[in-house]
């Protein structure tokens, strides 16, 4: 699978040639960016899973600009942000959502109740239908416990993975010396 990816992995001439990447020059061919080792690559994946739960937007570029930075593996950084996707976006800003609620001891809102200032409402001459106050009070209502909540996810997802990954890379690296170790004293 490690060889499937490499071959399907962008060259560095190709991506400093971009036009869109050409401002990074030199910084691109570093050979720690493209290399496949145990630190580079959990370093990378850590990095994309930080930002892929911690920012709803410009995940990929925000990563990439940081593995360049940390000389971590770039294309395990970037496609790691793909955590959070249309599939599992949902899902994880609901439960990051409950978590911030949960953490700051506040109540959870209700999915079915509306707004105050979006609820229907006769307009007056005095009083319009809609509230800008209002909606910013149920945004920031909302907004504490949802940063708080992607911020404890973001932090322990990031951690728990590279330390994954780095027991993965060794625990893989020991049974292969295993296997070494066991052929080589098979007699024949």
């Amino acid at each position: 699978m490690l060889d499937w990816f490499k071959q399907r992995m962008p060259q560095p001439e190709s991506l400093a040639q971009n036009r869109w990447l050409s401002w990074l020059g030199p910084a691109l061919y570093h050979p720690r960016l493209w290399r496949f080792s145990r630190k580079g690559l959990a370093l990378g994946v850590a990095i994309g899973i930080f930002f892929g739960l911690l920012i709803p937007i410009a995940q990929i570029p925000v990563s990439a600009a940081l593995a360049v930075a940390l000389r971590a593996n770039l294309p395990a950084a970037m496609v790691s942000t793909l955590v959070t996707n249309p599939v599992t976006f949902g899902p994880v800003y609901y439960a990051a959502y409950h978590t911030g609620a949960w953490m700051l001891a506040a109540e959870p809102a209700e999915a079915t109740a509306a707004p105050a200032a979006l609820a229907p409402e006769p307009a007056s001459e005095t009083q319009p239908a809609f509230s800008l106050a209002g909606l910013w009070a149920y945004i920031s209502g909302v907004g504490k416990p949802l940063v708080l909540g992607l911020a404890v996810f973001a932090v322990c997802g990031c951690s728990l993975v590279y330390v994954g990954v780095n027991w993965f890379w060794i625990w893989r690296v020991r049974r292969r010396w295993r296997q070494r170790k066991q052929q080589a004293a098979k007699p024949g």
